[in-house]
């Protein structure tokens, strides 16, 4: 399906590209500070993480909006083809290249750099005033295409997909993005609609993501019956009512305390919690 373009022209090409290449930094960032989140690398603790820092996370979201900016360049006017995936996914690991310059070999944004840099891309596409459903088909439709260029080694991600049959980030990318657009995005909606403080709102988006996600991350850390056991303790903050009640923030430590002592980490869920940010930046904006 082709996809019509509904960005507005006076202004070029080039400050759409750095909009959405800062708006995908943006995401991350809100990602990174956000606290307290359950596992994972935040303003107050490492999580289950030794080998960062919340200082590694913004040096490494800062050092990527280079790369944002040219596959947003790259897609302007283009169409979802085979071509614009390997293009994108070149770029992308030139992107991952500089993440591990500026962090001294430690994976801080892989997963980022492949959900943003496809929602980047198809925001080009269809135009940063396009709808999120618009821009997460657009996204799809990118990423179903084969890169024939791509490296051929194993992965966590890949052993944890052959091992357990989870889809992962390559699955949940081609399938266009079903736990943001359907979960995420909605969940954050949700909350702000009850007047639910941000940084909570945010949080329990977060948490509906890790309750309704077969997190790779997690499966490869540590299998899948504390996966279940992770889900289920993220279900159980929801049921409560989130972080904003006092046991819902019971329910949330007991929850981090799970990941930690599985030395386990929602990676896959950070990664789609910055894209739910991304996608609700986008929507928020306005032609000036």
């Amino acid at each position: 399906m082709r996809i019509q373009s509904i960005q507005k022209e006076p202004r070029p090409a080039v400050f759409y590209s750095c909009l959405i290449a800062k708006m995908a930094v943006t995401a991350m960032v809100d990602e990174a500070v956000l606290t307290p989140k359950p596992g994972l690398v935040d303003a107050a603790t490492t999580g289950s993480h030794q080998d960062m820092n919340i200082e590694t996370l913004l040096t490494s979201a800062y050092a990527l909006q280079p790369t944002f900016l040219q596959i947003a360049l790259y897609s302007q006017g283009k169409q979802p083809s085979q071509m614009l995936r390997e293009e994108i996914a070149r770029i992308g690991r030139e992107g991952e290249q500089i993440m591990y310059a500026a962090t001294d070999g430690v994976n801080t944004h892989k997963g980022a750099i492949w959900a943003l840099g496809l929602l980047a891309s198809a925001t080009a596409v269809c135009g940063i005033q396009a709808s999120p459903a618009s821009i997460t088909e657009a996204a799809g439709q990118i990423a179903r295409y084969t890169d024939r260029f791509c490296p051929l080694h194993s992965s966590n991600g890949l052993r944890v997909k052959k091992q357990y049959g989870a889809k992962g980030a390559t699955g949940e990318a081609k399938q266009g993005f079903p736990h943001v657009i359907h979960i995420g995005l909605p969940a954050l909606h949700k909350a702000r609609k009850l007047g639910i403080y941000e940084t909570s709102a945010r949080i329990d988006t977060l948490v509906t993501l890790i309750a309704n996600l077969d997190d790779t991350c997690i499966l490869h850390r540590a299998g899948p019956v504390v996966l279940e056991e992770v889900k289920m303790a993220a279900s159980n903050v929801l049921e409560a009512g989130g972080v904003s009640t006092s046991m819902g923030k019971q329910r949330l430590e007991a929850l981090d305390h799970i990941l930690l002592s599985s030395n386990a980490s929602p990676g896959g869920s950070a990664d789609l919690l910055a894209a739910v940010l991304f996608l609700d930046r986008i929507s928020l904006f306005k032609e000036s």
